[in-house]
Parts: C-alpha cells; sequence; structure tokens
C-alpha cells in the first residue's frame, strides 16, 4: 500500500508524544521490543571519492584532512569481521568510496570478503556506490545479505547536497539491489540544512520504495572540517526523535537503524529513540571516517534498559505478528503497510 506525501504530512505534524507512543506501540506489535541489532561497519577503501556529496570528508571536492587508503586486503577485513562478531556484532557492513562498482579484480575481491564473512556466520553488508543488475546479482551468489545505499535527502533539496549523481542514479541501484534479491539497507541524514518538508518528503520516498527497504538508517549530520556542511547547526534532537517514530510507523517491518551522530547523542535521548522504534545501531570505534560510542557504552546501555542483542539470520516472519493500525479497530495512525 503507498503512502501519500499529505498522509505522511500529517503523521509528522502530530503531537510528538503522542507520534512516539503509536510508534512504539507499531513496534512492539511487529518486533521483539526489547532486542537490539548489533551491526558493525568497516572503511575498506577509504578516499579518492569523485563524487561531490558536501557531507563527506572522503571527497576530492572537499578539503577534509583524511590520508587516502587502497583496498584492504580480504585477510584484513576478515580479521576485523571476527573481531566484530567476538564483540557480539551479527551485521558486518563493508563501505568502499567507490562512485559507481567497476568490474575488475577489485570487485572480485569483494565479492570474496562477502562471501567470507557470510560462511563465519555474520550478515553481510556493503555500501560500494551505484551498481548494475548483473553485480548485484553477482554479490548475491556470493552471499549477500543487505547492500546500503541511501537517498541522503529528498530529491527537492538532493541537488544542494550532491551535484555528481542523480537522484534517480541511486533509485536504479535500489532497482537493481531489489532485482537480484538483495535486502535494501537505505536511509538518509538528518540536519544538512534541509527543511521539515524535505523531511517529510525523504520519509515519503523510503516508505513508497518497492519492497520497503530491510533496514533504514537514521543518520545524524557529523560536521566535518573541510566540508561544505562544516558550520551547519545542529538539528533539534526532538526532530531525530520525530523522524525515527514516523519511520517505524510507515515502515512497520524496517529495522530503523541509529547510525553516525550517535556519538553526540545523550543516552537518555537514545533511549527515547529506542522507544520510538530504533532497533539497530552500529557499535564500534568508527563509522567509516567518524567517530562511534565504543561496545562498552553501547552494551552498558542496553543493559540498563534491559535490552539484549539479536541474533543473526532471525526468521523475521515469525516473530512479526500481523501489523496495521496501532489499536484494535483503528486510530488513524498509519495504513497497514504493504
Amino acid at each position: 500500500m503507498t503512502h501519500t506525501i499529505e498522509e505522511v504530512r500529517a503523521l509528522y505534524h502530530r503531537p510528538l508524544m503522542d507520534l512516539v507512543y503509536d510508534a512504539a506501540t507499531v513496534h512492539r506489535a511487529n518486533h521483539d521490543h526489547y532486542e537490539m541489532q548489533m551491526c558493525t561497519l568497516l572503511s575498506i577503501k577509504t578516499g579518492g571519492c569523485t563524487e561531490d556529496c558536501g557531507y563527506c570528508s572522503q571527497s576530492v571536492h572537499n578539503e577534509a584532512e583524511l590520508e587516502k587508503e587502497i583496498l584492504l586486503k580480504t585477510e584484513k577485513v576478515l580479521e576485523e569481521a571476527r573481531k566484530a562478531k567476538e564483540a557480539g556484532s551479527t551485521r558486518f557492513c563493508m563501505g568502499a568510496a567507490w562512485p559507481r562498482v567497476l568490474e575488475g579484480r577489485a570487485f572480485d575481491r569483494v565479492c570474496d570478503m562477502v562471501k567470507g564473512v557470510s560462511d563465519m556466520g555474520m550478515e553481510s553488508c556493503v555500501t560500494l556506490g551505484m551498481l548494475t543488475e548483473n553485480q548485484a546479482r553477482r554479490l548475491k551468489e556470493a552471499g549477500l545479505k543487505a547492500y546500503n545505499h541511501n537517498l541522503d535527502t529528498s530529491e527537492e533539496f538532493y541537488g544542494k547536497i550532491i551535484t555528481t549523481r542523480s537522484y534517480q542514479d541511486r533509485l536504479d541501484t535500489l532497482e537493481n539491489v531489489a532485482k537480484a534479491g538483495i535486502s535494501a539497507c537505505c536511509g538518509g541524514i538528518l540536519g544538512m540544512g534541509e527543511s521539515e518538508e524535505d523531511r517529510i518528503s525523504l520519509l515519503h520516498t523510503l516508505c513508497n520504495l518497492n519492497p520497503q527497504p530491510e533496514s533504514v538508517p537514521i543518520n545524524m549530520l557529523v560536521p566535518v572540517k573541510g566540508t561544505p556542511l562544516e558550520n551547519v547547526p545542529p538539528l533539534d534532537i526532538f526532530e531525530w526523535i520525530r523522524a525515527i517514530a514516523v519511520a517505524r510507523i510507515l515502515m512497520p517491518k524496517s529495522m530503523v537503524r541509529l547510525s553516525a551522530g550517535r556519538l553526540e547523542i545523550s543516552k537518555e535521548a537514545q533511549a527515547l529513540a529506542f522507544f520510538a522504534g530504533a532497533n539497530a545501531i552500529f557499535t564500534g570505534e568508527k563509522l567509516l571516517t567518524t567517530s562511534n560510542p565504543e561496545k562498552d557504552f553501547d552494551y552498558a546501555l542496553l543493559d540498563a534498559l534491559g535490552m539484549k542483542p539479536r541474533a543473526p539470520f532471525k526468521d523475521d516472519s515469525a516473530e512479526r505478528k500481523s501489523g496495521g493500525c496501532c489499536k484494535p479497530g483503528g486510530c488513524g495512525c498509519q495504513k497497514e503497510a504493504a
């Protein structure tokens, strides 16, 4: 079932306490609300990207102080995956600063990395830029669980952040991922100077993807010195909570993931985000090139809240009850997602 922009706008403008309550109810109807998916993200090829994303330290168009690195060796990546697994992560994500996937030895090595991570019993995820349908099929054959390709922001605001690839390029890659039978990990970045209407538009686009994303990363901008967005003022934390709650209601079966920017957010605000339906986090010292809370902080927070890590490859269909409205007979807070 599709959602109109008017429906998403009306949901976004609901009183925050009512919105969070309904999101929590939807979350409990579709997930074990005591579980948290623990993910680790590793940059397997850093810097030198020819895209001009205004938020990114890895772009050659920006002046951030970042040392360019070549593609890591497969053995090194699998060693880091084993460490992540030992630390409790169940999904291992690998990111390469490429504008698009090119055929050749480097892509062959990434496929080997995916197979190695999958063989050790972890869910594998990669983010490699744009890719073709055939490349997506190769990743699927290697055992890839999910492909991350964020929309970043609304189509209307997109051109103010990125000019070297179009919004349609991103949608085409997501279509190729879906055709290959790979789950999509697709979300956005909040706090880049976008308007409230841009956040509504982004959520509208995400919830109408077919199929809806398996996971939805909600990033908060981490301003990096040397990038065009280094002086953008921080977004009000309640706008972040509001976006998480709306995402949970519109995409009840998706994993809503707290991603970049979490280091600057208080544990109390993170707990409210979990209550509003966020059920996945990245754990570890870094997210590609930005700092992230250390695992001891994450596990202490989960323990304080009575939460536990989610098992890998969990059969979602067995744990999710039939969705729909958050109250018997309906309350108008949402329509059942397709």
